[in-house]
């Protein structure tokens, strides 16, 4: 085992959270354990309790990289493309796309649970950045339309992708030839800004 001056505090966190985002390239979370993890970098886990305060939090660490990581591309999608319809359009492919390629990441955003704890603010704020991502899309689409159907709107539209996101990672579609989520986004899109 390694000893604890074997690396920084920061240099630790960097390799831990590193070290759980490469297994979860092949494995789902529920294959994880602070045991597991510390084994994995030769540290005993009580020495990542010291850093991270607690298992939960390890994980909401690495859901946090994700969502930084997500942002990212989002953003980069969005400032590509030539008006607020066809950004909407490109932010909702890019989390399907991301879920895609990142697939255990990505459930572990959803299936993480702080267990009646409250989420840290720097998480909060990293939600907050995704979701006014779309609200500010929608609003110079529609300046017409107030913060309440603005925010309504956003929910319905973000449900609805990651419902149709959720279904196409899982491979749950039950249909008896190949779902391309992609398209079924566009549909979603379409239809309901159509008579939005």
């Amino acid at each position: 085992m390694a000893r604890r001056n074997d690396h920084t505090r920061d240099e630790l966190i960097a390799l831990t959270l590193n070290t759980v985002k490469e297994f979860l390239h092949t494995h789902s979370h529920h294959e994880l354990s602070l045991r597991k993890i510390a084994t994995m970098i030769g540290y005993v886990p009580s020495t990542l309790v010291n850093v991270f305060g607690n298992y939960n939090l390890l994980l909401l660490h690495v859901v946090a990289q994700t969502l930084d990581e997500l942002a990212t591309e989002a953003k980069a999608v969005v400032s590509q493309s030539k008006d607020p319809a066809q950004a909407l359009y490109q932010l909702a492919y890019c989390y399907h796309d991301f879920a895609k390629q990142n697939p255990y990441r990505w459930q572990l955003i959803f299936a993480h649970n702080m267990n009646g704890e409250q989420l840290p603010e720097w998480q909060s704020q990293r939600i907050e950045h995704m979701t006014s991502m779309l609200e500010g899309l929608l609003h110079v689409m529609a300046p017409q339309r107030t913060d309440s159907e603005i925010l309504r709107t956003s929910r319905v539209l973000w449900s609805g992708v990651h419902g149709i996101t959720l279904l196409s990672v899982d491979d749950k579609f039950f249909a008896a030839e190949p779902v391309d989520g992609k398209a079924l986004i566009e549909d979603l899109l379409s239809n309901y800004l159509a008579n939005w």
